[in-house]
């Protein structure tokens, strides 16, 4: 693939995925939809884009979803869109990716991963910056938000760990919204507050499922063979930033010092541990 192409791709994809945390906190905090639908509405529109790209990619792999990713995306889709409800934009994606990359790292280290000195000083700065985040104050995030937030993350980060399986990516992944949109659907039945649409919201929610998700899924797994693998993890950093910057032009919203501060020490801590990785490898 040439460069350019690789590039503006690369780009893109990382827009459609700050785009989901822009869209999903533009939907609770200035339509009328609720969570659970907005959740619902994703999903299902998620699992018709995916279907039908993978429907026409014939050259792809075999690859099926299962009920247990299934369930692990829907705990993360849950707890984003119920986070959003309090969390800013550039908050509630800082958080996602700490608590993502935090699993993901630890459970390789349950699995006998060992890291160098650099990547253990990497580590222990981002944990401190989503410590320091997290601590009670004035610029402190809600709390339920928070951790609704980190539940997500936790949960993304086993659904990704969970899709290294094998198998295409796209049939996956297409079957996992399938199954998550099971209990997304039963979550909107018992939802405790009103159940409400409008079009703004059903809009957002679509998009979020259909483009941000499902497209950039697809544009992501077309870009992600041309990538070094290194290259594919810190270009991921970005995702929280591009969020930010949308939640400040598009939201009206601000940054505080301690958020600031906060995203210079995660994703400077990670992008630490990447590099670290990279360096002991070669």
């Amino acid at each position: 693939m040439p460069s350019l192409r690789l590039t503006l791709l690369t780009l893109l994809t990382l827009c459609a995925f700050a785009g989901n945390s822009l869209l999903c906190r533009a939907a609770l905090s200035q339509t009328s939809i609720d969570a659970a639908s907005f959740t619902s509405l994703r999903l299902m529109s998620g699992a018709l884009m995916l279907g039908l790209i993978a429907r026409l990619n014939r050259q792809g792999a075999p690859g099926r979803g299962n009920w247990l990713s299934g369930l692990a995306l829907w705990v993360y889709a849950a707890g984003f869109s119920l986070s959003y409800l309090q969390l800013s934009t550039a908050m509630g994606a800082l958080i996602l990716f700490g608590a993502v990359q935090f699993t993901m790292i630890g459970v390789g280290l349950v699995r006998g991963e060992r890291l160098t000195l650099y990547q253990w000083l990497g580590l222990v700065l981002a944990f401190g910056g989503l410590v320091g985040l997290l601590l009670p104050g004035l610029a402190a995030p809600p709390l339920v938000g928070a951790l609704l937030m980190l539940s997500a993350g936790i949960a993304w980060g086993i659904y990704s760990l969970r899709g290294r399986k094998g198998g295409d990516p796209l049939r996956v992944n297409a079957g996992n919204f399938l199954y998550a949109l099971v209990p997304a659907l039963l979550f909107s039945l018992i939802w405790p507050g009103d159940t409400s649409w409008d079009y703004p919201g059903i809009g957002y929610a679509l998009a979020s499922g259909a483009l941000a998700s499902g497209i950039g899924y697809a544009i992501w797994y077309r870009v992600l063979p041309e990538l070094k693998a290194s290259t594919a993890a810190s270009v991921q950093l970005s995702v929280p930033v591009l969020a930010s910057l949308g939640g400040i032009v598009f939201l009206g919203e601000s940054l505080s010092l301690r958020l600031v501060l906060a995203s210079i020490a995660i994703l400077g801590g990670i992008l630490l541990v990447i590099l670290a990785r990279t360096a002991s490898k070669s």
